[in-house]
């Protein structure tokens, strides 16, 4: 039942909020001179926890809108939404410490980690050889290189190493700060390629950069241990697993044995399966509680919580209003503490809101969600085009940082 941060931007969202919880609408004028605050969605809380949140929180000056019913007491649970400063909000979580009763001590807890997450501004990456990344809230790009037949952007994929090795040099010189290497197609429909194959594909081209001086991190974007293991062994520095550990779990013990950092995406079913119509009750909540789950589990294999990165996984196992919902809700992963990457680049979405059927026709809208990513300090964001990106990013980065 992990706390999140919910983008309340517009009347048009404090009605579907309203909706959505069941709320006595008109209680609409009340809530919408308190919109403009934060606004913390907890789930499924005791009907009887949820009424004491409501008059904690208009005590001090907040509110908290809930399930109409939750005052007859007709209903057991009630979604509720927390409306209120920070200052009123951590108020809140010390006065819990003396109502230990409704599931409200358990909500005091995730409150408390909640705002201790999300005072993190910073995060140092430190590599397998020593070197570190620091991100921050300024916006960095990682560069893509697909080293396969069949990536969806055809114009990304390069399979002769000279091209390989050109491409990556290019995207240092426009700006990427990590390269991000796949030897096997993710994209919807796709089949596994045998282990042996992405090798062949992947362990050449690391080797070529490391021996012609290529000093960016290098992430290997696969889901196989026996892979990450090798590549690492010559020269990558990050495991890029869009499974999380799910399909492969000894690939968490490597990413602990090597000291790697580890990027842990949030997928549905397979890249054969996910887009057979995805379904979320609560989308926000399910992605919170996917990556609970999986960086326990990697905490357990031995991966230090320092070294995750977490990416929501846009396009896979997600409709376009799923993948939008992500979008417009990125603060939404600020409580689980660690940065996240948004990989957006030319996908589906952006053809199926601008009717751009080719992803050669959508390099626009991939800037305009890179914008978005930089406003809302997203600290990576993985593209095929690095120059044009990385310019959006420092434009976005200048206008926040005017003083």
């Amino acid at each position: 039942m992990l706390p999140y941060l919910i983008n309340i931007r517009s009347d048009k969202d404090l009605v579907d909020i309203l909706e959505k919880i069941n709320a006595d609408k008109r209680s609409f004028p009340y809530f919408r001179a308190k919109k403009d605050t934060y606004a913390i969605f907890l789930r499924d809380v005791d009907y009887r926890a949820a009424n004491a949140l409501k008059q904690e929180m208009l005590s001090r000056g907040g509110d908290a809108i809930v399930h109409r019913n939750v005052i007859q007491g007709t209903i057991d649970k009630s979604d509720v939404v927390l409306l209120g400063t920070i200052s009123s909000l951590e108020k809140l979580a010390k006065k819990l410490e003396a109502m230990p009763y409704w599931g409200l001590e358990k909500i005091k807890g995730e409150l408390e980690k909640f705002f201790q997450n999300l005072a993190i501004k910073g995060w140092n990456i430190v590599l397998g050889s020593g070197k570190s990344i620091e991100l921050n809230d300024n916006t960095q790009i990682m560069g893509i290189l697909n080293i396969t037949p069949d990536s969806f952007y055809s114009t990304s994929r390069a399979m002769e190493l000279d091209e390989c090795v050109k491409r990556a040099f290019e995207m240092k010189e426009q700006g990427a700060i990590i390269l991000d290497i796949g030897a096997e197609s993710s994209r919807p429909g796709s089949e596994p390629v045998p282990a042996e194959t992405e090798k062949e594909r992947l362990l050449p081209v690391i080797q070529r950069l490391r021996k012609e001086g290529f000093d960016l991190p290098i992430s290997v974007d696969t889901t196989k241990s026996e892979i990450a293991k090798a590549a690492l062994g010559e020269g990558a520095d990050i495991i890029n697993d869009i499974s999380a550990g799910i399909l492969d779990p000894e690939i968490l013990r490597v990413a602990a044995q090597e000291k790697a950092p580890i990027i842990l995406m949030h997928m549905k079913g397979t890249p054969k399966t996910m887009q057979l119509n995805p379904h979320y009750n609560n989308l926000l909540g399910e992605l919170l509680d996917f990556f609970k789950e999986r960086m326990d589990a990697a905490h357990k294999a031995g991966v230090d919580t320092n070294k995750i990165i977490l990416d929501p996984g846009l396009g896979f196992g997600k409709t376009k209003d799923h993948n939008l919902m992500i979008l417009k809700n990125l603060k939404a992963f600020a409580g689980l503490g660690r940065p996240i990457l948004i990989g957006h680049s030319r996908k589906s979405t952006i053809g199926a809101v601008l009717k751009k059927d080719d992803p050669k026709d959508r390099l626009q809208g991939t800037l305009a969600i890179t914008a978005l990513c930089a406003w809302q300090d997203v600290p990576i964001v993985r593209v095929h085009d690095v120059r044009e990106n990385y310019d959006v990013v420092r434009m976005i980065n200048a206008i926040k940082e005017v003083k």
